[in-house]
């Protein structure tokens, strides 16, 4: 009775706090610049595998620069993504471990010097990896210390590194790639009131220059500085739901050596539903929009994942 009642806690437990902690690239680099994940640091036990496939479609102004010179800019993308989590011991604190692995297929369209372009990109968009960390609050616990376990205040951290191995080409403006490293350290705090879970985080993303941009230029671009919260609300196991708000800012440029007046400021909204799929697989639907926007990211955008996880098993007596 012990080890099923084991099993059945710590197979909740192990789908609310990895489903949510691996958001797919399934927009661009730039579009992505407000991530707004439920359950990013919340507590798992040490040893759980994840492997996550996901599709997602989005419409508006979504652009990997969103300073390009293209006046009323539209795409529509379709991206699949699969990526890979595992729950880990670091110093005795829980942490984890991530990839992104993003492909997709865009219909782009704007006016370019006067002149009415389209194109239509396929391939592969820059993956991404990512270590994080609980320092408070979360220790690193095997599934039977994790069974007894009940979170409180979490504190963490964590640092994602966009890896630029996409579709990219100098001669043209827009692409699935950026040409160039970007790296998000971030900082987040969980607290939980019975069924609910709010969530704080803040972070910046920090850009390497682009030497191969359009027409032989050079692309520096300044931090883009984020805020966000969540606030997720389980009605049972396994099925939760959230509510999220974002907000961006910064990210001017300089094209070779010249200040581009082209501040990024934008506030987006978001909503998860995640329900169970088997024993041990979760389906997550998200649907996320702006809600104002100053330049770039004025987009919708919709996806569904199913997650798979596997890891240790109670110890039988």
């Amino acid at each position: 009775m012990e080890r099923r009642r084991g099993e059945k806690v710590a197979a909740r437990m192990i789908r609310l706090t990895t489903a949510t902690a691996l958001v797919f690239a399934l927009t661009t680099s730039n579009a992505a610049a407000q991530e707004l994940e439920p359950g990013a640091y919340q507590n798992a036990p040490v040893g759980v595998n994840v492997f996550i496939a996901g599709y997602g479609y989005s419409t508006g102004n979504v652009l990997v620069d969103a300073t390009l010179p293209v006046e009323g800019a539209k795409a529509q993308i379709h991206s699949v993504a699969i990526g890979y989590l595992r729950t880990i011991d670091l110093f005795g604190r829980a942490g984890k471990f991530d990839v992104i692995i993003p492909l997709s297929s865009a219909h782009f369209e704007g006016v370019v010097a006067g002149e009415f372009r389209t194109r239509d990109p396929k391939g592969l968009a820059d993956p991404r990896v990512r270590l994080s960390v609980n320092f408070v609050g979360s220790p690193a616990l095997d599934l039977p210390e994790f069974v007894r376990y009940r979170q409180r205040t979490i504190l963490g951290a964590s640092v994602q590194v966009t890896v630029p191995l996409g579709q990219y080409d100098g001669e043209r403006l827009v692409n699935l790639g950026a040409n160039r490293w970007a790296f998000r350290p971030e900082l987040g705090i969980s607290q939980a009131y019975g069924r609910w879970v709010f969530e704080g985080g803040a972070g910046v993303w920090v850009f390497t220059d682009n030497d191969e941009y359009f027409g032989g230029s050079t692309l520096v671009q300044r931090p883009l500085y984020f805020v966000k919260g969540n606030a997720i609300y389980s009605f049972r196991r396994n099925l939760w739901t959230s509510f999220s708000y974002g907000r961006a800012t910064g990210g001017e440029t300089e094209l070779d050596g010249l200040f581009r007046n082209d501040l990024q400021r934008n506030d987006r909204i978001a909503t998860t539903l995640a329900l169970p799929a088997g024993r041990i697989g979760t389906v997550r639907f998200v649907y996320t929009s702006g809600l104002t926007t100053r330049l770039g990211a004025d987009f919708d955008s919709i996806s569904v994942t199913y997650q798979y996880s596997w890891g240790p098993k109670p110890a039988r007596k």
